[in-house]
């Protein structure tokens, strides 16, 4: 009787690492690339975008996939994107506006690039076309970069920007009220802090938000993922490392949940290339080696994920 037990609790704690283990996400569509990040999937299911970046991050476009009957479309440049360096899209809860990050003009008759903004597009709907990009306003956008929107049910917009006092990189909030969105303003320190937080995912309802952070006591050597969750009261829990079980000592960051699917995706620069070899190898075992998916490239991973984990419930 004990040895059935202890095999059942084996096998129930294998099943449980199995679904909890971080995975590659698609590889045989973002492993051809050389950098593959920060995707977003639509409120429907039926489209992905995600970002192409270049291989040392000069350049980068935001592609899309559609989903059919038999699958995944290939991948194609986004309608507004391909001439600059555009990158991180999140769609809107209806589907009909893609918000994103670029290093566009700000018009059409502008010669020179601005900074990084938060821009988007819309549509009137799902089979439309998406219009011109639009620029999110002064209340967003400023002379810094600003990167990674993350838009909740309420409109509020959460996105990453240079802080303006001794922190590095802060994640801001801008409210929608009055149909109008508020001056950005930094969040409090359960999330920010003096090194660098970026990069963070909003749950729809704002009851708890994933980002990344640089250079805290316990990172695990690259940057890594930390999440907070709202109190009763409605304000930020100081945030807490999402474990070794996610993060690696490599930069984890790029957050997206699909809370119907209850799946975690993210990015990473995990590395499983040796540094050395047991025997000589040949150059197809070398190729082989060295272009596997987890080769220190930006790739898209994916994991089982439970937020009533971290809720207490």
């Amino acid at each position: 009787m004990k040895k059935y037990i202890l095999f059942v609790t084996l096998l129930f704690s294998l099943k449980f690492t199995a679904q909890n283990e971080v995975k590659p996400f698609m590889p045989e569509v973002f492993g051809k690339f050389f950098n593959a990040r920060d995707m977003a999937i639509s409120p429907d299911g039926t489209e992905m975008y995600f970002t192409y970046e270049s291989n040392k991050k000069e350049f980068s476009s935001i592609l899309y996939m559609q989903k059919t009957e038999k699958g995944w479309s290939a991948s194609e440049v986004a309608s507004f994107s391909g001439k600059y360096r555009d990158l991180e899209p999140f769609f809107s809860a209806d589907g009909l506006k893609l918000y994103f990050s670029s290093a566009r003009p700000l018009s059409v008759t502008a010669n020179k690039s601005k900074d990084v903004d938060i821009w988007f597009v819309e549509r009137k709907n799902k089979q439309a076309a998406w219009s011109e990009a639009i620029n999110m306003g002064t209340a967003i956008n400023t002379d810094k970069d600003e990167y990674y929107p993350s838009v909740a049910l309420s409109g509020n917009i959460y996105f990453t920007r240079m802080a303006d006092d001794n922190h590095k990189e802060d994640i801001f909030i801008s409210r929608y009220e009055k149909q109008q969105y508020t001056i950005a303003q930094a969040l409090n320190d359960s999330i920010n802090s003096t090194t660098y937080e970026f990069n963070a995912f909003v749950a729809p309802d704002e009851s708890f938000i994933i980002f990344t952070s640089y250079g805290r006591a316990d990172d695990m050597g690259g940057s890594d993922m930390y999440i907070s969750v709202k109190n009763k009261s409605g304000e930020f829990t100081k945030a807490q490392h999402m474990g070794k079980q996610i993060n690696s000592n490599k930069i984890d960051y790029c957050p997206f949940v699909d809370l119907k699917n209850h799946v975690l995706y993210f990015t990473s620069e995990r590395n499983n290339v040796p540094t050395e070899f047991a025997e000589r190898q040949n150059l197809q075992n070398l190729q082989k080696a060295l272009s596997q998916y987890s080769n220190g490239s930006d790739r898209i991973y994916s994991v089982a994920f439970d937020v009533n984990k971290y809720l207490g419930k």
